[in-house]
């Protein structure tokens, strides 16, 4: 195997590492909020310097083939591709940590039915399916499955773009849960800009696979 193969292969594996943990994040700041569990959330905030550090390792990693291997065609390709899809992954590790210091910061655990009404569980759940689904076209480069995910976030757009009549709704229902639905609120916008890291990931899936730009393609559409 060439020495470019494989350094791009490691740099795979790194990306595929910090997937990993990036989801685990993820998935903790929704136990934080389904459980009330701020443990866990402070967890979630300690452990966002990991995700830090794999970024930094990473970005170094790419400026280094940059300046030893000269990668051309796809092997270009591809590093300009990880580089992008390494900050989209880190910007989630962010919406994770913000996340969880709205937990943190709740004085009152979600009711049950803000949880369900808000629709906030379903939109976690969509999140980890497209960025489950996002990972498995990168390992496989399948564009296939890249292309699935924009119909997908649609569902996370049309839950944020419904959530202010929902909260002026509820409000008049629950005006004694005024905080706690605020919280809800704020957590509602960070996960719709998951569904739009997750997107863009998949556009730099497509660019390297297929050498098709598709950046504010599905905007103008």
């Amino acid at each position: 195997m060439a020495q470019i193969e494989n350094e791009i292969r490691q740099l795979k594996d790194e990306v595929v590492n910090m997937w990993t943990l990036v989801r685990s994040q993820l998935q903790k700041a929704k136990s934080a909020i389904l459980n009330f569990d701020k443990d866990l959330a402070r967890e979630v905030v300690v452990r966002e310097k990991r995700v830090n550090s794999y970024e930094l390792k990473i970005d170094r990693d790419c400026e280094n083939m940059f300046a030893l291997r000269t990668p051309v065609a796809i092997d270009l390709r591809f590093v300009l591709a990880i580089l992008k899809i390494n900050n989209n992954l880190e910007r989630i590790g962010d919406i994770a940590e913000g996340i969880s210091k709205l937990v943190i910061y709740s004085e009152n655990p979600f009711s049950e039915e803000l949880l369900v009404r808000s629709n906030v569980l379903d939109m976690l759940d969509v999140s980890f399916s497209i960025l489950d689904d996002a990972l498995a076209s990168f390992e496989n480069e399948n564009t296939i499955l890249a292309r699935s995910i924009f119909k997908r976030d649609e569902f996370l757009n049309e839950i944020n773009i419904g959530l202010v009549d929902f909260t002026k709704e509820y409000l008049d229902e629950h005006p004694e849960e005024i905080t706690e639905l605020l919280y809800i609120f704020s957590i509602i916008r960070k996960v719709e800009r998951i569904g739009d890291q997750v997107k863009n990931i998949a556009e730099e899936i497509i660019f390297y696979v297929e050498a098709k730009v598709l950046k504010h393609h599905y905007k103008k559409e």
